[in-house]
């Protein structure tokens, strides 16, 4: 199902868009494979661009953010709408993270210029799960992208309650 003003995390991703045991030892193998998994994607109009878009707000500065986690994101007229992917890495990888661990989940978030609201509200919300120690734990330990899909949604469902 594809979603176009969604702020559920589970909704923007899909079985095709998450890797478990991702390859890759450098932080260009790992950025350049999750940016793969949106090749296919029907919300994608030029991978090139998208390629391009991601690197160079990486290149701003690092999107690392801490405790084992990347958020590479951008906003491009690449898409037509919001879209996410979602990688494990097989091993930590540097990533010039700001706390100088290394990263072992890859969240990628793209979304149309227009979206800036929902692009914001998604970051967030993707930090605010992440935040749990006891999710990253789970992602970490998951088999398959049907297992990382389900405990997204069920972290997202608990975010709601409490």
């Amino acid at each position: 199902m594809l979603a176009t003003s969604t702020t559920d995390i589970h909704r923007l991703l899909q079985p095709e868009t998450v890797r478990v045991g991702l390859p890759g030892r450098t932080k260009q193998e790992v950025l350049d494979a999750t940016i793969d998994l949106l090749h296919g994607h029907p919300a994608v109009r030029d991978p090139e661009a998208l390629r391009e878009a991601v690197w160079a707000r990486e290149r701003v500065m690092s999107t690392g953010v801490g405790k084992g986690l990347a958020l590479p994101h951008a906003k491009t007229p690449a898409v037509t709408q919001t879209i996410a992917a979602l990688a494990i890495t097989a091993e930590p990888v540097d990533f010039g993270a700001i706390d100088d661990l290394p990263v072992r989940i890859l969240f990628l978030l793209v979304g149309t210029e227009e979206a800036k609201t929902q692009h914001i509200k998604v970051l967030s919300r993707i930090s605010r799960l992440m935040n749990r120690a006891a999710l990253r734990e789970a992602l970490l330990a998951a088999h398959d992208p049907d297992e990382v899909l389900r405990l997204i949604e069920e972290a997202e469902a608990a975010l709601m309650e409490g």
